[in-house]
């Protein structure tokens, strides 16, 4: 089983914002300034996308590179697969996520439907009520 990575979504105003960062590119990289002490076990992971205190999408990884400059670049697949909303805490950088905690793709066909705002979902999970 992979681990994953989950990182906010900085900047986005909406999700329309984050799938315009991935519209017609033939690749996406993030640069951080570390490389995952956990890289080996990432192989095969998504990376997790957090907007508004929720988890709403997800890229595969293909691969870290190592810049000139000692920086890192996560390389992901230009592509979003919407998933099943999930309460997260906001975070600087990325956090490890272990595959059964990753939320379930949205089957074909599926809809979202409005995200919850993420706090307000956090409080109905905790309710048992999501």
């Amino acid at each position: 089983m992979p681990l994953h990575l989950t990182k906010i979504a900085f900047g986005a105003q909406s999700y329309d914002d984050i799938e315009g960062w991935f519209a017609n590119r033939p690749r996406l990289s993030l640069n951080t300034r570390y490389c995952p002490k956990r890289v080996e076990e990432l192989e095969g992971g998504s990376l997790y996308w957090i907007h508004e205190h929720a988890l709403v999408a997800r890229s595969p990884i293909t691969g870290f590179e190592q810049q000139d400059n000692g920086r890192w670049w996560i390389h992901l697949e230009p592509r979003l697969i919407r998933v099943q909303t999930r309460p997260r805490r906001a975070h600087q950088g990325w956090r490890y996520l272990k595959d059964e905690d990753a939320p379930a793709d949205l089957a074909e066909g599926e809809e979202a439907g409005d995200v919850l705002p993420g706090r307000l979902l956090g409080q109905l999970t905790k309710l048992g009520l999501v």
